[in-house]
């Protein structure tokens, strides 16, 4: 199964790519096969609806009411690399609970 994951951040420029990139790399490291697209807060709600995410790894704070059901991860780690395998393996758990 191919998951979904939509990296938010403030710009959608600089800090969702770089989360996006370590999130992918450190997920396919653990045997997932990942999507993963970046946007910035202001298209949240229209990126979730046509991207329909599995997961959602945000650099900056998102509205609990769009999406409810989605699982959020703060994606600070994949940022400073302090705790970004930790996540990654928070993620990766969570991902592989949705395929059973």
């Amino acid at each position: 199964m191919k998951f979904r994951i939509l990296s938010v951040c403030g710009t959608g420029i600089a800090t969702s790519t770089v989360a996006a990139e370590n999130c992918k790399k450190l997920l396919k490291e653990r045997g997932l096969d990942v999507e993963v697209i970046e946007c910035r807060v202001t298209e949240f709600a229209s990126k979730v609806q046509v991207f329909m995410p599995h997961a959602i790894v945000n650099t900056t704070p998102v509205s609990s009411k769009i999406a409810p059901d989605i699982k959020r991860f703060l994606a600070i780690p994949f940022l400073t690399g302090i705790g970004g395998d930790k996540l990654a393996d928070e993620i990766a758990d969570y991902l592989k609970s949705l395929n059973k």
